[in-house]
């Protein structure tokens, strides 16, 4: 006996038709990319896309045609995404912050025929075209008035390209499992994978990432998505906040702490989203200038791990809750949100923070588990830790065109790569990446903890720890700082200042200061680079 409820297929459109009908005067407001600050409409963003549809269509772009972007996050942006979508066509988000081969090879394996360009990325685009021939035409992101000549194949302004055409379009038909957006991951061996997101799998992961122990925005709310459009799917952001009818403010590519500043300021943002490394940022901004976040309530950070003094700061002297979150581009990308569940939320002082340090609870429609080398199944006491696995209606099954062979166990689960520890109340805690944990005499050390710990000295801007080869424990760790600036941290001071909280054979064997650590292109920590440029040091005696 089957149910006797609608067919009523899970497509991206129904999302910007339903902002755009219930929620049509709520405002997008963007900073472009020519400067100005941007107001729009959800239902002119509605029109829009229709007309961005219409426009592919007249193009020839068809069904499952792939549409390259490379862009911030502004109104045209969010436009483009679902007028692609709309049509029928995958939207594929190129990072522009990989070196310029990698923003080639991803491109033509992912057979894009058409580049949807900021200006920001003309000139790149331009030394690129040559190494792109299944790109037909490129349509950079801005009016006539500012369209600058160049040597694009066919290209022209996107509000005259948009000009040419009406909003009298239907969607496409077609079925929900339908490819609706792609984003390459380079957290895999070898060349860059690419995970290809359905319109179902995009509307589900909306729907989990705003419950109310998540994101849980409201359209009371004010929401700057600070994390590109092209970092991990946005963080399906461009779909939650116009389901539930949230005003939404996107930074465009200004991302300094000022510039974000005015921004949270101006339009009292409520929530936010971005890496730890924007945070710091601004917090840095806040501290030289006095400045507060009367509006700001929460933040959601992610990314890479997020300090404990963050966290810290951002209650005591802001008044801002930090959401401390974890997941992958082959996710969607949300796996965790360390939201505070009743067994846990009358915690105080270091035990409150020691919650907060998690990367929180998954939600409905995540599975996780933590196993051996041998595939078996580990406690969830918050003390056994292993290797992550996950499943849900979000999550990868396979990369495009079948790179890397079978990614699933016999069970349907996904390697992460992370190492972690789940304890009874489900709250999971990111011990490592494989690739990066420190082996210290058979034992265990997590590179993230002691980078966390090290942040929290008060001349520490930025900390990142690596294993480097010793004669008897096989590993030790070495702190490598980046000092706040005026400040020269002393080897002896910091480590003084970690002893104490850390086991004693976790403690690093040295302290290295460095005027930057390298980064990559979403802004974790590039731990091989790092190994690399400290090949060849040893520990002191």
């Amino acid at each position: 006996m089957l149910g006797l409820m609608q067919d009523w297929p899970l497509l991206i459109p129904k999302v910007i038709d339903h902002a755009g009908l219930y929620h049509g005067n709520r405002k997008v407001i963007s900073r472009s990319v020519e400067g100005p600050i941007v107001e729009t409409t959800y239902s002119a963003i509605r029109r829009n896309a229709l007309r961005v549809a219409k426009r592919l269509e007249k193009d020839g772009i068809r069904l499952g045609d792939r549409v390259g972007t490379v862009a911030w996050n502004t109104w045209r942006h969010l436009e483009a995404w679902y007028g692609i979508t709309g049509l029928g066509a995958v939207y594929h988000t190129l990072n522009p912050r990989l070196f310029p081969e990698q923003i080639a090879w991803i491109a033509n394996h992912a057979e894009d025929r058409m580049m949807m360009v900021d200006l920001t990325f003309v000139p790149l685009m331009e030394k690129l075209q040559d190494k792109l021939p299944l790109v037909e035409r490129y349509v950079v992101l801005t009016d006539a008035a500012n369209m600058p000549q160049t040597s694009l194949k066919n290209a022209v302004a996107y509000e005259t390209w948009l000009d040419e055409v009406d909003d009298d379009f239907a969607w496409g038909s077609f079925d929900e499992n339908t490819a609706a957006g792609m984003c390459y991951t380079s957290g895999t061996t070898g060349n860059p994978k690419g995970v290809v997101y359905s319109h179902r799998s995009n509307v589900i992961h909306s729907l989990t990432v705003n419950g109310p122990d998540m994101f849980g925005m409201a359209s009371k709310d004010v929401i700057m998505p600070v994390v590109p459009m092209f970092h991990a799917n946005g963080w399906s952001l461009a779909f939650t906040a116009p389901m539930a009818g949230t005003t939404m403010v996107m930074p465009g590519p200004k991302m300094d702490g000022a510039s974000i500043y005015e921004l949270l300021d101006t339009y009292k943002v409520t929530l936010s989203a971005a890496v730890p490394t924007v945070w710091l940022m601004l917090l840095q901004y806040l501290e030289q200038n006095g400045l507060k976040l009367p509006h700001l309530g929460k933040t959601v950070i992610g990314g890479s791990a997020c300090p404990r003094a963050v966290t810290e700061k951002f209650r005591d002297v802001y008044g801002v809750e930090v959401l401390h979150a974890w997941g992958m581009t082959e996710m969607s990308p949300l796996g965790t949100i360390c939201s505070l569940k009743p067994e846990v939320a009358n915690l105080t002082g270091d035990a409150w923070l020691d919650i907060k340090e998690t990367t929180g609870h998954p939600p409905f429609s995540v599975e996780m588990k933590i196993i051996d080398d041998e595939g078996t199944e580990l406690a969830r006491d918050g003390k056994a830790f292993g290797r992550l696995m996950v499943r849900g209606p979000a999550v990868a099954g396979a990369y495009f065109k079948g790179e890397g062979g079978n990614i699933l166990d016999d069970n349907g689960f996904f390697d992460t790569g992370d190492v972690a520890s789940i304890d009874p109340n489900g709250y999971m805690r990111i011990v490592d990446r494989s690739k990066d944990v420190i082996k210290s005499g058979g034992e265990w050390i997590s590179s993230i903890d002691l980078e966390n710990l090290a942040v929290g000295h008060p001349d520490v801007a930025e900390a990142a720890v690596i294993g480097i080869a010793h004669p008897k424990w096989d590993e030790r760790p070495l702190l490598v700082v980046v000092p706040k600036p005026g400040r020269q941290p002393a080897r002896d001071g910091v480590l003084a200042y970690m002893d104490g909280k850390i086991a004693k054979w976790w403690m690093p064997d040295d302290v290295v200061l460095v005027d930057e650590i390298p980064h990559t292109a979403t802004g974790k920590i590039q731990k091989t680079a790092l190994r690399d440029q400290f090949k060849a040091y040893r520990f002191p005696g």
